[in-house]
Parts: C-alpha cells; structure tokens; sequence
C-alpha cells in the first residue's frame, strides 16, 4: 500500500474559459505522505488557496487530477472526498451552539453521545475554548470563532484535514501556544494536513514540507531547513526568512587563483579558488552577470572588509537588525548582541563563501549554495 495520501498531478485552475481565462494555478503536481503537515506557503493571489479548494472540491479542476489514498476524487463532490476542512471565514452553522458546531460531524457516526461530548470536551479544551462550548456563534469574538471551526475540522474522522489561515485572527500569544498544540495533536493520531498560509512562522512551526508559491506556480517543496539553506531559485530565497536574503547584482571572474565578484559602487569580493568547488568555478567561466545572495544572519561585521555605511541600527530586544548602505544598494545585517553604532556611522563588513548564494540573474534558478554548484 503506497504512503501517498494525496497526489496532484499537473493540475491547472482557470477562472474563465481554459487557456483564456485567469490562470490560477498552474501545473501543480506535488505528493504528500501520509502523516505529513505540509504549508502551503505564498502572497495573497498565489493560488494556495484556490489549490486548496480544488482538494476541498469547492473549486472544479480545469486540468489535471486529484487523488486521496490512491482514490481519484477530483470529479467527486466535497462529501464524498472525506476531507475535514477549517475555512478562514468560519462557516459555523449561527442557530447552534459552539458546542453542537463542533459535535456536528460526529451525530451521524456510531459514538454514543457520551462519547461525542467527551471529544468536543477534548479539542475545546486543546483550542482553550471550553467557557464558550454553550454560546452561539454571533455571541462570540472572531478569534473565538475561527477556533470553533478548527475544532470541527479537526474532530472529525476524515482521511486529510485542510486548514485555511487556521489562526489569522488570533492574538500572537495565543497563536505561539496554538501552534504546539495542534502539531502535537495532528502528530499523535497520524493525521494528514495540509494548511494554507502566508505567514513564515506559522508554516516553520507546524510544517514538516512547505510547499512556496507565487503566481500560480510551485517554486519549491521541501523542509523549512532546505528551503532557507538551499532556496531554489531568487524568488525562494528572497520570500522566505526573516528579515529577507539581501540580493547584490555582482560580475564574477577567476584569475590568478582567486574569484571575484564585482559588485557596484566599486566592492569587490575576492576569495581564494579553493574556497569554490570545481563543478562551480567551470560554472562561473561560463557566465559573467549573476546575482549575489546571502542571509542577513550570515553577514560578520569586523575590522578589515568591503565597507558599508549604518542607515539604521535597532534592538528587537533578543537581537540586531542593523541596516547598511552597501555596493550601491541596502544591507541587513543581524547581530544578537546588542550593537552601539550610530547612524552615517562606517563598518567593514564580509561574506564567508560558505554563506554565499548565487543565482542566474536571467531564469532566477539558483546555481550555488554555500560555494557548491547545484545539483
């Protein structure tokens, strides 16, 4: 039996005629293991939510297919798909109680009720929503809400549970707790899920995969630690992390045992050839334009090195972000000490080649990490 839970295989969306209309999702083709939390993760408009309404079967697939379990469901309606989902707009039934919305799924089941009150007692409890199990829905806050309707969802016996922005409208506190105790829920009954969000936190927190999206396409799909280590192409590695990759364009030569990277404003960066795999200088002879990146917590400040002028410089209270004028563009740089430098103030500051990450400025694709080629 195949470990697959779910399978897209090139599917497309169209809104409008196919090949005519908006172009929502474009070729996704993906698998997800069975016990797997996986993010789909991207701006508003890039087609995660649309993916994950053609999986509910709220959205019709204009091309492609959709499996569960080795069962072809994308012709199927939404109730014969067995899927649990927790919409971003609630959709709690008004006329009944928090309470009777989350047990809804269960009253057609074989569980007496004693059995069904014991389970809604247990997620309430997990969603820390036990003081409003009797209120109706109109009577509760938005926060309160979207816990209800994530208690539905996840109550139920479903084969793969769909999770729409879960907890966007929930206090910061309240959502850190959250995220524990629902990844701990879905891991130690060996639930599938699949949650839908732009926010990187929430997706490192709860995903084993994240799927990254933009413009109606897959950009990459793989661990949160892949995905910052080894972006796929310029757009992964500028979307994801915290603040963002800083991006240089740079000219790259390899002369008399050494590799430069010419960036502007006259900063050259010069590293010894062995610093670079062989499979990467072949590479860099081949090209001249790239573009340089690396992560802001992989820039060293020191006493000897390309220099930078300080724009900004403030304490987040556990660390640094200090921002830089640097080879004609903007810097960021993280320190977890807490950095006494003013602004206009001058720095040296220098990039390991093991930090590096360079790209092709023409496809975006990546070409390098950490001085290794690709692939």
């Amino acid at each position: 039996m195949s470990d697959v839970m779910l399978d897209l295989d090139a599917v497309d969306k169209f809104y409008g005629p196919i090949d005519q209309g908006v172009h929502a999702v474009r070729n996704i083709s993906m698998q997800v293991m069975q016990g797997e939390i996986i993010a789909l993760l991207g701006s508003s408009g890039c087609g995660k939510t649309s993916t994950l309404r053609m999986v509910a079967g709220f959205e019709a697939v204009s091309r492609g297919k959709i499996s569960i379990g080795g069962r072809e469901i994308h012709m199927l309606s939404p109730v014969q798909r067995n899927v649990a989902m927790a919409f971003e707009g609630y959709s709690l039934y008004p006329t009944v109680t928090v309470r009777e919305n989350i047990a809804f799924a269960l009253k057609s089941g074989s569980l007496s009720a004693g059995d069904v009150s014991a389970k809604v007692e247990d997620v309430a409890a997990m969603l820390e929503i036990t003081e409003i199990l009797d209120k109706y829905p109109s009577s509760i806050s938005g926060g309160q809400q979207q816990r209800a309707s994530l208690g539905r969802a996840l109550i139920r016996d479903a084969d793969l549970y769909l999770l729409d922005e879960p907890m966007g409208q929930l206090e910061p506190q309240l959502r850190t707790l959250l995220r524990g105790r629902i990844k701990s829920y879905i891991k130690e009954r060996g639930l599938t899920a699949i949650l839908v969000t732009h926010d990187q936190t929430e997706a490192n927190a709860l995903a084993d995969r994240i799927a990254v999206m933009e413009a109606g396409e897959l950009q990459q799909f793989a661990s949160p630690e892949e995905i910052k280590k080894s972006p796929a192409n310029l757009f992964t590695g500028t979307f994801v992390g915290e603040p963002p990759m800083n991006v240089f364009p740079a000219a790259a030569s390899i002369a008399d045992a050494t590799v430069s990277l010419q960036l502007e404003g006259d900063v050259v960066l010069t590293y010894p050839t062995d610093a670079f795999s062989p499979e990467l200088r072949a590479r860099l002879t081949e090209m001249t334009d790239v573009v340089l990146g690396v992560r802001p917590y992989a820039v060293q400040r020191c006493e000897t090195g390309s220099p930078a002028t300080v724009v900004a410089n403030q304490w987040l209270g556990d660390q640094s972000h200090i921002a830089a004028n640097f080879a004609g563009g903007s810097l960021v740089l993280v320190e977890h000490d807490r950095a006494q430098l003013a602004q206009d103030q001058e720095i040296a500051v220098h990039l390991e080649p093991s930090d590096i990450h360079i790209f092709d400025p023409k496809t975006g694709m990546a070409i390098s990490h950490g001085a290794r080629l690709v692939g």
